[in-house]
């Protein structure tokens, strides 16, 4: 099987001996990639899990980058589990996750308890269903590798959150990518322990490019753009595939045109997060908006899996009515009974519209 990567991506000799030394492990690896921000730890991923496909069939990947997450839109947290190489190394594309929480935001800053909770909770989700054996021990379930991707924000509170993620995780190996501004750099060795040891395989890699656009006005733009991108690419998916919408003008020009489903207002609750809006507000807040599908459960301690967004075209509060546009199938959003609003905004190109 083929694992080489796109022709325009460069993957040093460092990074192919770091993922090859990880396929070479006797027991499925829990890999956890980190380093700061455009270092590569997407890039690094993406290979490792071609890689990996060398030699498994299946791949768990569990993303904790909200703000630009591999396989879904921006705002989630997933474990997305996966049965094929990724062809194109230079654009990540859309996968149905096998679940996601909705955090609602570009960054965790706003509420680092809840994003932690939520990530050990999809964590415990993949320990059940994927990494544990049967009482008894005569389970004939194949344990499953798992890529952990994170975040560009290693100081402060992001240095503290990658530091709980990695006690709670306990990954057989750390991949740690470094680049040339050291001050921006994780700490050396296995900073997370505190001076102790455990099994855990530390791998030290650098940057595969120069980072000029590290600290830059310009990298941050850049990943607006990419998140309005992966958003616009996500809605694109109401539309028949073989539409002919190449231009953001032509896709807001669908979307307005697209018949959009009814939701009775007493079919769903709404709550809002990271914030509090007053009830008589609520209507007026979540129009022309995106939301998060959730499906509440009853029972202490469950959160709602989301199945994806959607953008509420319309409200008429008269008979009751939401009109929402969404690429979730139907079958999927007669589950829905919860419609999450946090801080993910529909992208300028398609309002201007």
């Amino acid at each position: 099987m083929d694992s080489s990567p796109s022709p325009d991506i460069y993957i040093p000799d460092q990074w192919t001996k770091a993922a090859n030394f990880i396929i070479s492990s006797s027991t499925p690896p829990i890999t956890f990639i980190c380093g700061p921000a455009n270092s590569g730890k997407a890039t690094f991923s993406r290979h490792l899990l071609n890689v990996l496909f060398t030699k498994c069939n299946r791949v768990a990947y569990l993303d904790t980058n909200v703000g630009q997450p591999e396989f879904t839109p921006p705002g989630f947290l997933s474990l997305t589990i996966l049965h094929n190489l990724t062809p194109d190394m230079t654009n990540p594309c859309l996968k149905t996750p096998e679940r996601s929480l909705f955090f609602g935001d570009v960054s965790p800053q706003r509420d680092p308890s809840t994003y932690i909770k939520y990530i050990r909770s999809i964590y415990d989700y993949y320990q059940k269903e994927y990494r544990t054996f049967d009482k008894g021990g005569k389970s004939s379930r194949i344990q499953m590798p798992l890529v952990v991707n994170t975040s560009g924000w290693v100081k402060g509170v992001g240095y503290n959150m990658l530091v709980n993620m990695l006690k709670y995780i306990c990954p057989t190996h750390v991949v740690k990518i470094g680049i040339s501004t050291e001050n921006m750099n994780l700490p050396a060795g296995k900073f997370w322990l505190g001076g102790k040891h455990d099994g855990t395989i530390l791998m030290e890699i650098r940057a595969a490019r120069q980072d000029s656009l590290n600290g830059s006005g310009l990298a941050q733009n850049n990943a607006r753009l990419v998140r309005d991108s992966r958003l616009m690419a996500y809605f694109r998916q109401c539309l028949p595939s073989d539409s002919n919408v190449s231009t953001i003008k032509e896709l807001a020009h669908s979307l307005t045109s697209h018949c959009p489903y009814h939701v009775p207002i007493a079919s769903v609750k709404i709550r809002h997060v990271h914030c509090k809006v007053p009830s008589s507000q609520t209507f007026h807040s979540l129009n022309a908006s995106i939301v998060g599908l959730a499906v509440e459960s009853k029972g202490p301690g469950n959160l709602p899996w989301c199945l994806g967004l959607g953008i509420v075209r319309a409200i008429d509060s008269v008979k009751g009515i939401l009109y929402v546009i969404t690429p979730v199938p139907f079958d999927s959003l007669k589950k829905v009974n919860l419609l999450l609003q946090g801080y993910i905004q529909i992208p300028t190109g398609l309002l201007q519209v």
